[in-house]
């Protein structure tokens, strides 16, 4: 009979530490490891500037997992930025401005093409 209230004493202890682990989401998950896709490049560049990333492409960078390098458009701004994304490290490795990726066009040039002359 001893036995009994010894196992129902254990049991009631456990209770709360089940009732915590159930109330954690896994659904959530954290970054870690290397940036594999453009995806993943872009949202960090979207992340670090505020802009919207326009394109991404893989770049050789201090080692064997590379990088990627991102344009990102700024709305409202005349210049953009191009961040080059460490694959290893998840971070913003450099950030430089550049012209404004995805922008209007310049004055000079227009998107229709005029073609002088006649039949």
């Amino acid at each position: 009979m001893r036995i009994r209230p010894l196992a129902l004493g254990a049991a009631l202890a456990l209770v709360p530490a089940l009732v915590l682990s159930a109330g954690t989401s896994r659904s959530r998950k954290h970054a870690t490891g290397l940036v594999r896709t453009a995806k993943e490049a872009k949202a960090i560049a979207e992340q670090e500037t505020g802009g919207k990333a326009v394109s991404a492409r893989r770049i050789p960078l201090n080692g064997a997992s590379g990088g990627w390098e991102v344009d990102v458009h700024m709305p409202h701004e005349e210049r953009g930025w191009r961040c080059v994304i460490d694959c290893d490290t998840r971070t913003v490795h450099t950030k430089t401005h550049i012209e404004n990726p995805g922008g209007k066009p310049k004055e000079h040039e227009s998107p229709i093409r005029i073609i002088k002359g006649g039949r």
